[in-house]
């Protein structure tokens, strides 16, 4: 179980990351939820793109991972909008499937709303869309959205 002071940083970037009319953010209880189960692990990035940072004050973006078998699946990612374009969901990402393939799995995936703009980003980093669920979301808007699926292949040396 990740520390106190894990989670608020989690939950800061979480908070200013997200906008609330997709309704994406998840709770602190969620978020609690998902860290006790096995398998689940994050990573923390800081303003400065050290990925081990030692003052959770200044963390700028995180990504939390499940792994199942042989397949790590990328639940959320997350920069602060002012530290955006910078190459910080990029690194987090590559952690995410360097971790991956640490630990034996030949696939990642990552589900996202169809009007994501970080869709560049999952591409530019390898991802392919691989499926669709229709209306899968509904915002805070009262709109439905499509969620795409996408996943990466690992490759071991």
């Amino acid at each position: 179980m990740a520390e106190q002071h894990v989670i608020d940083a989690i939950m800061r970037v979480m908070e200013a990351a997200f906008d609330p009319v997709y309704g994406e953010a998840w709770t602190r209880s969620q978020l609690l939820g998902a860290l006790v189960l096995p398998d689940t692990r994050y990573v923390l990035i800081d303003e400065d793109g050290n990925l081990v940072p030692g003052n959770f004050d200044r963390i700028a973006g995180f990504a939390l991972l499940r792994r199942v078998l042989d397949e790590e699946e990328l639940l959320l990612i997350a920069v602060r909008p002012e530290s955006r374009a910078r190459g910080l969901g990029g690194r987090l990402i590559e952690r995410a499937v360097e971790t991956a393939a640490d630990l034996g799995c030949s696939k990642i995936f990552l589900e996202m709303r169809d009007d994501n703009p970080a869709r560049h980003l999952y591409h530019a980093h390898g991802f392919r869309p691989v499926g669709i669920r229709r209306d899968y979301y509904s915002g805070r808007d009262g709109k439905r959205r499509n969620a795409i699926t996408f996943m990466r292949a690992i490759n071991h040396l």
